[in-house]
């Protein structure tokens, strides 16, 4: 703050650099100078002196007690003191002491409208904002922030700049950001003042398809409208809590901002839907043709080339409903929120714009299941150009590393209040606890109800229904299951253009999905796992139940594990237990791909590995030598030696001369059925801390658990090299092969090459380039 100099005030004159040092009455009580002896100095300053040494003794300490060895008493009293900074209070509200608050500022005080489309404007009027005022009954609403120009103005659009935000009287605009378009909500409280019924929130740089809302929308629900049946994702997998609702509308390898990274290789549509009767799609997300709402992995990993994004989705597509306990990513620039869900529209100030309006969305979903009220997603009803700059990822960082913990949280999140205000409040403070937002965001909420009820917005009712016995509730419960094929459209990324719409095959993947649904894929990356991490998910995620990626350093934005190759087996019990009713798991390398639809016939009851490839399983002799692998060796006597009657007796059956003689593995590649896995976890329990290696474990513990006569040959004929080709090529490649040993990919070009020539053995891989 600058504070200005009372020019009443004469100045003084300049004083001397030295004698300014002290305060003149100091330099009047010490003249004329005494002569002091130590004694009698030390006796007048003794107060001094405590307190200095009092002083140096208090920083000597915090410096040893920072720096002892032992620092642990010191960091834990750090954390107390930091956690005692950051206590979020549970908030309050005392309704009755809540004024109403009504326009006086603006020109519009008696204006009344049932339907408002509510924009952010940063830039003089699009053309596309001046298209929203042919629309007929619906009134434009533009909010500014300070980046608006000054002098914005459009005939027919009610304008709030800062100033005008300013004077409304709002509590929310106190923990509003001047630059974001997070200001919008100022505009909600607005339209709601002024009697809305419905709001449709916009993005200025979108064009509405035929300038007409009516077309695209339910926008009469209740008794005004007809009584429709919906088709509604099926909710017989009570573990699956967020959908890409994309791939419904003909876009399989297209993922919206907001959904999870680990969800995005999800790419199979669903076998069936349910039908649930229309009235209660409060929150209703519409999609976007050409540039969709894409985040920005997305926009960077697809884009090769500096073409723009021309997206499209079918526009026959049937709407679809999300059931309680599924969620979906939900955006702030396409979206119709009814009076019920009005309460929803408020955007967190305490993240990133980018991740505003999908924790906005997720939030708004949970608490709408309290009233019984669902989202619903419809097809394409804008139209957006790709020719603005994408936000970078670090704009959208924490809505990549928190989201899927988020929907986990709010899955499971239960409430007894007994109104929807006070569960809104109980809900915000929870995730201000869980620091899914700040405290500013639960004090934000305050306002934001304070504001709602000044405005006279009415909180609907609960439903009084516990949440567990909610997903079958209007649910249409005569006739069969409903299916629908969603298409295949043309897209325009990755390099490739399709010419023709293809209707969407889907057996084989069903078949294979049918098959690996229930064995989990772990992964191991030695490459840039920056750059396939995500690539992996969408090769395989089609068709296991999950897959799981290591390396060797943590990646929590893509959901990478921190695992270390030579000793990646100990890890394996702790994934084997997250994942208890998996049928197997099937561990490979990144250097070795799988050619899933070859793998069909083999026995999941029994362990697969290369038992029947020499160049990766050998054994080798070490005499007794103190090289590696003599030194192997002796380390797997001794977990011999300990292990029990009928894993010792397997081992030693079925290894030749296991005295003299040391069985390897390169383990590019092997699965584990669930059956073994308590086997294997013993077995790992018994190596302990001692330092076999990957390559020398896994031949062991295979042996050990089942005579390899047992073993599933399906690796057999897969295409096993010592060094990869200088190039990923079709010589090389043979989609006949189970697997194929070594292919290097390193990044999203190398990726593109080797779907290319996999194509050859599933063409529909050719949607993930």
């Amino acid at each position: 703050m600058l504070v200005q100099q009372d020019s009443s005030v004469p100045k003084s004159k300049p004083q001397n650099p030295k004698s300014s040092l002290f305060p003149r009455t100091l330099r009047n009580r010490f003249s004329p100078s005494k002569s002091l002896d130590f004694s009698t100095w030390f006796s007048e300053n003794l107060y001094k002196i405590i307190t200095i040494a009092f002083l140096i003794a208090s920083v000597a300490a915090v410096f040893f007690l920072r720096n002892i060895s032992d620092s642990a008493t010191f960091f834990c009293f750090q954390q107390e003191v930091k956690q005692i900074e950051t206590i979020i209070h549970f908030p309050k509200i005392n309704y009755d002491s809540i004024l109403p608050i009504t326009d006086k500022t603006t020109p519009y005080s008696k204006f009344r409208s049932d339907q408002w489309i509510i924009v952010s404007v940063s830039d003089y009027p699009s053309d596309s904002l001046m298209k929203l005022l042919k629309i007929k009954g619906w009134q434009v609403l533009a909010v500014g922030n300070s980046k608006t120009p000054n002098d914005w103005s459009l005939k027919g659009t009610i304008f709030l700049s800062l100033d005008d935000q300013a004077k409304l009287g709002f509590r929310v605009v106190d923990y509003l950001p001047y630059d974001s378009y997070v200001r919008k909500t100022v505009g909600y409280l607005f339209a709601i003042q002024h009697g809305a019924k419905k709001i449709f929130d916009f993005d200025d740089r979108g064009e509405l398809i035929d300038d007409n809302i009516n077309k695209h929308f339910d926008i009469e629900l209740g008794q005004n409208a007809k009584k429709q049946i919906i088709l509604q994702y099926n909710h017989d997998n009570p573990n699956r809590t967020v959908l890409n609702p994309y791939i419904h509308f003909g876009q399989r390898s297209v993922w919206p901002r907001g959904l999870p990274l680990e969800n995005v290789g999800q790419i199979e549509h669903e076998e069936h839907y349910n039908e649930v009767l229309s009235g209660n799609q409060f929150i209703q997300q519409g999609i976007s043709n050409g540039l969709p709402d894409i985040d920005s992995v997305f926009y960077f990993t697809r884009k090769q080339n500096q073409e723009p994004f021309d997206i499209k989705f079918d526009e026959h597509a049937p709407k679809v409903a999300f059931p309680q306990g599924t969620m979906v990513p939900v955006n702030s620039f396409n979206t119709i929120f009814h009076y019920s869900a009005f309460w929803g529209l408020m955007l967190p100030v305490s993240v990133s714009s980018m991740a505003s309006d999908v924790l906005r969305g997720y939030w708004a979903q949970r608490l709408l299941w309290e009233i019984g009220g669902y989202v619903v997603v419809y097809p394409p009803t804008v139209h957006r150009s790709d020719k603005f700059e994408s936000y970078p990822f670090a704009e959208e960082k924490d809505l990549h590393v928190n989201v899927g913990d988020l929907i986990k949280f709010l899955i499971s999140w239960r409430s007894n209040k007994t109104g929807l205000f006070e569960k809104i409040l109980e809900l915000s403070y929870m995730m201000g606890k869980e620091r899914f937002w700040s405290e500013k965001d639960v004090k934000f909420t305050v306002a934001w109800i304070q504001d709602l009820v000044s405005v006279g917005y009415l909180q609907p009712r609960l439903m009084g229904l516990e949440l567990d016995k909610l997903k079958g509730v209007g649910v249409v419960n005569y006739g069969d299951r409903k299916d629908f094929v969603p298409q295949k459209l043309p897209s325009v990324y990755l390099g490739v253009e399709e010419t023709s719409t293809v209707n969407y095959e889907i057996g084989n993947l069903v078949r294979w999905r049918k098959n690996f649904g229930n064995v989990v894929l772990i992964m191991f990356c030695n490459g840039d796992v920056e750059r396939t991490a995500l690539e992996w998910r969408l090769l395989y995620g089609r068709v296991f139940k999950s897959v799981i990626i290591l390396a060797n350093k943590k990646n929590r934005e893509l959901v990478v594990e921190e695992g270390h190759l030579d000793h990646l087996y100990k890890q394996l019990p702790r994934l084997f237990d997250r994942f208890e009713s998996a049928e197997g798991f099937l561990f490979v390398q990144d250097d070795t791909i799988l050619n899933y639809w070859n793998l069909v016939q083999a026995d999941k009851n029994k362990l697969w590995i290369t038992d029947k490839v020499s160049r990766s399983w050998s054994t080798v002799p070490y005499d007794g030598n103190k090289d590696f692998h003599g030194k192997q060796a002796e380390m797997v006597k001794e977990v011999v030696s300990s292990m029990p009657a009928h894993l010792q007796v397997s081992y030693k059956d079925h290894t030749v001369n296991h005295e003299s003689t040391l069985t390897v593995c390169g383990s590019e590649v092997f699965y584990i059925p669930r059956r073994l896995v308590v086997d294997f976890i013993d077995l790992v329990n018994l190596v302990g801390d001692l330092d076999i290696h990957q390559k020398v474990a896994i031949p062991m513990m295979f042996i050990a658990m089942d005579s390899p006569r047992n073993f599933d040959s399906v690796f057999k004929k897969m295409v096993y090299r010592k060094k990869p080709p200088k190039d990923i090529s079709i010589s090389f490649y043979s989609p006949e092969a189970p697997a194929v040993h070594p292919v290097v990919v390193s990044n999203e070009e190398d990726f593109i090459k080797l779907i290319r020539v996999m194509a050859a053995g599933d063409p529909m891989l050719l949607d993930l380039v």
